[in-house]
This record gives C-alpha cells, sequence and structure tokens, in this order.
C-alpha cells in the first residue's frame, strides 16, 4: 500500500462540482492543474457526477465504442477524445467521479504508485459499506470478482496529476453495454447498489471518499471551495 511522505505538512482544497458537464469539467481541471502548476494554490480534489458521456483515452480503441451515432442520440450520450491514459469508459448519473489534481513530487514521483492509491481509496471505501473489493494484477481499476466497480484513468505532467476515477455507487449499468467498458473484453461492470441490493446515499460516499484520500495520499487537513466561487473565478467555465 503507498506511504504518505510525512515530512511535509500538507493540505489540499475539495469542491463538489455537483452534477457538470464533461467539457466544462475537463476545461476547469485544466485551469486548476496551471495554477498547481505556478504553485498559486493547494492541491485540489473535485468530486462530481457527469451526464451520460463516454470518453475515449488516448490509446483507445474507436472499436470498443459500439453504440451507433443513432443509439448515441437516442440515450443523448456525448463521445469525447480525451488526453488521459487508459480506453474507453462510461460516466454519467450515479456514478462519483474524483479528479485530483495534486502534486505528486509532494508526495512520490511514482505514477504506478499514484494508480494504487487512487484504487486503495476506492477498496476502503467499499469495505466501508461491507463489499470487499480488489485489484486485478492484469488491469487497473478495482474488480469486484470479474466485474469492475470503479475505473481509473489519470494524466501526468511535470509531477501533478490529471482525471482519476470513477466509482459507479447507483450507476444504470445499462450504458456500459454502448462500449467495451477499458477496452477490456469477457469482464463485467458493476455498482454498490448492484452488489448490496439498495440505493446507496450519494453524499456518504463523498464523504468516505474524501476521508480516504486525506488518510492514502497523507494530508494534514482540507478546506472545502464552494462551486459558485470557484467557478465565478474562472474564465471559461459559466454558471
Amino acid at each position: 500500500m503507498p506511504m504518505a511522505n510525512q515530512s511535509i505538512y500538507r493540505t489540499f482544497d475539495y469542491c463538489d462540482l455537483g452534477m457538470i458537464d464533461y467539457k466544462y469539467a475537463w476545461d476547469l481541471q485544466k485551469e486548476i492543474f496551471e495554477l498547481r502548476r505556478r504553485n498559486e494554490i493547494d492541491d485540489t480534489l473535485f468530486l462530481l457526477e457527469h451526464p451520460h458521456t463516454f470518453t475515449l483515452g488516448k490509446v483507445a480503441d474507436k472499436e470498443n465504442l459500439v453504440s451507433s451515432e443513432e443509439q448515441l442520440k437516442e440515450r443523448g450520450v456525448s463521445v469525447y477524445d480525451i488526453d488521459r491514459g487508459g480506453d474507453i469508459t462510461y460516466h454519467g448519473p450515479g456514478q462519483i467521479v474524483g479528479y485530483p489534481i495534486i502534486n505528486l513530487s509532494h508526495w512520490k514521483e511514482d505514477t504506478h504508485l499514484y494508480l494504487r492509491g487512487l484504487e486503495e481509496i476506492i477498496i476502503r471505501t467499499c469495505a466501508e459499506y461491507g463489499l470487499k473489493t480488489e485489484r486485478n494484477s492484469k488491469f487497473t481499476g478495482v474488480w469486484f470478482g470479474d466485474r469492475k466497480i470503479a475505473a481509473i484513468g489519470i494524466k501526468v505532467s511535470r509531477w501533478i496529476t490529471m482525471h482519476g476515477f470513477a466509482l459507479n455507487v447507483n450507476t444504470d449499468l445499462s450504458y456500459f453495454n454502448g462500449i467495451i467498458p477499458c477496452g477490456i473484453k469477457g469482464k463485467g461492470v458493476t455498482s454498490l447498489q448492484h452488489e448490496l441490493g439498495r440505493e446507496i446515499n450519494l453524499g456518504g460516499v463523498k464523504a468516505k471518499l474524501i476521508e480516504n484520500f486525506s488518510e492514502v495520499f497523507g494530508y494534514g487537513a482540507h478546506s472545502i471551495k464552494e462551486k459558485n466561487i470557484l467557478l465565478e473565478k474562472s474564465l471559461t467555465i459559466p454558471l
């Protein structure tokens, strides 16, 4: 399990963006990334939901998008080619997406350990709901048996991170039928709701994710930033 650098007292800013369009959130990440790169802000964690969206990473195989244009239109799904690693994945309501924008030079300059850290956050969070999840030695992400419950895809530039994880909580899993998730054939997807047989309070999951994020990456404290104040300072993101 990754261990934080305990020699530096570190803090992060947290903002719940609620439901936000994928493109708006991506643009916001880029702005926050630049501010972090210039050391004008602390590390930042966004938690949010997206409307129905498929995203394809830099190495994605276009054949893994199996939905037709008509099907995408009927189901209201947007599609974006983006700059993270990994293949294709789905984002939508009931799924908690986490975007940490953090300086790994203040933790560990190791993208492999960072990925394992993100997995650890999800594993600990699921365990708090009585669900024992695990890593898969062949595939990044968090799994319950042969079903993926959380996808992870990142970008790291100058040791500052973008993108992150997507945890299926109350997700409509039927949308995954429109893709080959993460380009992995023969594996399924699942959610906390599906495995536990009940709807899960998203606010409660977010609180656990924040706590586990802080512990895994060794932060001493965090500050809460209001969405409206944050977006008002942005040049490109409309309220």
